[in-house]
């Protein structure tokens, strides 16, 4: 039983007449008849009762009738659902994003903007640190993540959104407050306060400490960024973060500029190599893009 043989029934029922009926569908009347007589040979039913000037449904037929309509409905309501979730009109947006990242986008800006302009989808927001983030892509939970950088993997596609260098920031007072500019080497002797590991720049920094072959000293790990500010601009450490993190912090903490390494935040948008079909990640990807045209403080590499 097919869902334009029900489609055909229905409308033959409606009208009473099958010639009125096929020029409905726009199809030849033979069609309509030939597909209602192999309806009634798999149902073994008659379902019409046919006379020369019009037909009439048997109760086996008013009893379809009922049923088809239900059927035909749900079919419709179906479709429609499909066609919310390809054309970003319903559904889900599922995004997550490391801890810190108001410092490189104004993530609460662009999500109210994405709702305004899509109202009808719900969205939802995880934080975590850049290892559980990725498992939830990659296993379906989260549509987007951004994240600093990864080594690229087969079943996730990643997208830049932006690179900035990293600075050294320390307290007013400390010892390296006259200093412009200073190399890992420099300031290996003094203590850090830096995230957790896998969490925000932790893993960039030890990585670029590591290929220097330069040890270094972490007295504080934090797992946000307002701590992590707060313990430096107390004097218990210094740190590496990007520049535009210290924006707001530029008359309470000294900023140096870091030589002798290439160590950048990358920022990427992560999501599954498996085309899902859902148009909201897509929007929500265009949103960004915009709004990150607007950043002048980042160096913004392109969505697609």
């Amino acid at each position: 039983m097919e869902l334009r043989q029900l489609q055909y029934f229905v409308a033959a029922a409606k009208a009473e007449h099958f010639t009125r009926a096929a020029r409905h569908l726009n199809i030849v009347q033979s069609a309509l008849s030939s597909s209602v007589r192999a309806l009634e040979d798999e149902l073994g039913a008659q379902l019409f009762v046919r006379t020369t000037r019009k037909v009439r449904l048997t109760a086996a037929g008013r009893t379809l009738l009922e049923k088809a309509e239900l059927v035909l409905e749900a079919a419709r309501d179906a479709r429609e659902a499909v066609t919310a979730i390809t054309q970003a009109k319903a559904g889900k947006l599922r995004v997550g994003t490391v801890q810190g990242l108001p410092a490189f986008l104004n993530l609460p800006t662009l999500l109210a903007r994405f709702h305004q302009r899509h109202p009808q989808i719900e969205v939802r927001l995880i934080q975590g640190g850049a290892a559980h983030l990725l498992e939830k892509v990659r296993s379906g939970i989260l549509d987007l993540a951004v994240l600093p950088m990864f080594e690229p993997t087969p079943d996730i596609v990643t997208t830049m959104i932006a690179c900035e260098d990293l600075v050294v920031v320390c307290a007013q007072t400390h010892p390296l407050t006259s200093r412009a500019a200073m190399s890992l080497k420099e300031l290996s002797p003094y203590a850090f306060v830096d995230f957790e590991p896998d969490w925000g720049t932790r893993k960039l920094i030890d990585e670029a400490f590591f290929d220097a072959g330069i040890e270094r000293r972490v007295a504080f790990e934090v797992s946000d960024l307002g701590t992590l500010l707060d313990l430096v601009e107390r004097g218990l450490g210094i740190a590496l973060v990007p520049e535009s993190v210290v924006a707001s912090r530029g008359m309470i903490l000294r900023t140096h500029r870091l030589v002798g390494t290439d160590a950048c935040w990358e920022l990427v948008l992560a999501s599954p190599a498996a085309v899902s079909g859902d148009a909201a990640p897509r929007r929500f990807s265009e949103i960004l893009e915009l709004g990150n045209a607007q950043l002048p403080t980042m160096k913004v590499g392109a969505v697609a």
